[in-house]
């Protein structure tokens, strides 16, 4: 199975610019090929993952990937998806973003036979003269207009800056297809008007004989209509700073059985087979949840590193059995980022009191003291029935959190300052 025969197999191919093309030239030879991202925040998220894993997919099978990290772009803003203008943050920031991203791509993609640049390195060389006589005049603004991007903010309104972001994407394209002989280009399906931009660009500089060619992947939605890759809590981030990799690997593992193995195919490099027998598993043993376990461990493996995969499934098997005690203090503030919290001194602090701080799990001592009484209550670990009992935040967790769990279920995290 070729290449793209096996996209298509994943479902993860929305749009080509000439598959026929793209096809051939693939049987002929290794290509460089690119996508984009924009240093507007700290981390890519699992948005960015799609196109990115198919990049994975392309070096696996010995072509090059080069990343263009949008230095020069993410300062203009890009109007794809967006109802109104891009805020525009300080230079400063987002050398720091790129800084961040870099890291998360080279544990991608490895040091060798991968390339990341930034294309503020180009684009800020060029002057207004030349943008306009070079390259402007190559752009109908008709054909500008009836790009969705643009057309889907006519109405709301559209910056010349950003309407001029489609000219710099494909200034990209044409310089990378010239300088580093990429021929292939990337991105989510709301990028198609771009790439294609970036296509026509070369064609038009080069000649209609050039080889370029544009790959968009589908807008991923789960089985109920939502769109994938959002929690409860946000973007589900790839830096470990941003969204622990326990929680990355339990929001996979959450998956459900009518959606997972869509997930599989699309962000995992097992084999068709491999993925035949998951989906024989789901249909025959769902209560096993083992497709969904292989999912959360080959997605964590590849973006965190399999020590992550151990680390999530150790931290997974404490809280089953409830032995929050064997916990470390980091694995605490992973395990429980996301459950109801309170903020407490570093003084002893009498039970009933950190049961009730500001409702955190009664609103009363005296349904606290039933709650303790009945056993209902543990803190680090141990059973606590004594109403008089006071706790010490020192005595677990290198002093920075103490765990209250109610029932068998219910965590609560108090965490000291």
């Amino acid at each position: 199975m070729g290449i793209i025969e096996d996209l298509k197999w994943r479902g993860s191919i929305n749009q080509t610019t000439d598959e026929a093309g793209l096809t051939d030239l693939l049987k002929t030879k290794k290509i460089s090929l690119y996508v984009g991202v924009d240093p507007t925040a700290k981390s890519i998220h699992i948005g960015n993952l799609i196109p990115l894993t198919i990049l994975k997919r392309f070096q696996n099978a010995g072509h090059r990937p080069v990343i263009v990290i949008g230095g020069g772009t993410g300062m203009i803003g890009d109007p794809s998806g967006k109802a109104a203008e891009r805020q525009l943050l300080p230079p400063d920031v987002f050398d720091e973003n790129v800084k961040r991203i870099t890291k998360q791509l080279t544990r991608l993609f490895g040091k060798d036979g991968f390339e990341i640049v930034n294309n503020y390195d180009w684009l800020s060389k060029l002057n207004l003269i030349s943008f306009l006589r070079d390259f402007g005049k190559l752009f109908p603004i008709n054909v500008m207009l009836k790009r969705d991007v643009v057309a889907s903010r006519l109405e709301v309104g559209i910056s010349f800056t950003e309407f001029t972001y489609q000219i710099l994407q494909a200034i990209d394209f044409y310089t990378l297809y010239k300088e580093k002989d990429v021929q292939l280009q990337v991105g989510g399906s709301d990028q198609y008007g771009n790439i294609s931009s970036g296509v026509e660009l070369i064609h038009k500089m080069v000649g209609p004989e050039a080889k370029a060619f544009g790959l968009t992947v589908p807008l991923l939605l789960k089985s109920d209509g939502t769109k994938f890759g959002k929690s409860a809590g946000g973007a589900i981030w790839l830096d470990p700073d941003l969204l622990s990799p326990y929680e990355f690997y339990q929001f996979f593992y959450n998956q459900s059985d009518t959606d997972v193995i869509k997930l599989l195919k699309i962000f995992t490099f097992l084999n068709p087979d491999e993925i035949d027998q998951l989906a024989k598993q789901v249909a025959e043993a769902p209560e096993e949840r083992a497709a969904q376990k292989r999912l959360a461990q080959e997605v964590t493996a590849f973006v965190h590193g399999p020590e992550a995969v151990q680390e999530a499934e150790k931290i997974s098997q404490i809280l089953f059995t409830g032995e929050v005690q064997n916990l470390t203090g980091k694995q605490v503030a992973a395990a429980f980022s996301s459950v109801p919290s309170i903020t407490i001194n570093s003084g002893e602090i009498p039970v009933l009191d950190l049961l009730t701080q500001d409702n955190l799990i009664e609103k009363s001592k005296r349904q606290a003291r039933e709650d303790l009484k009945n056993g209902a209550i543990s803190i680090n670990g141990q059973k606590i029935t004594d109403v008089d009992a006071v706790i010490n935040p020192a005595d677990k967790f290198e002093g920075h959190f103490v765990v209250i769990r109610r029932g068998k279920k219910k965590y609560f995290l108090a965490k000291v300052h």
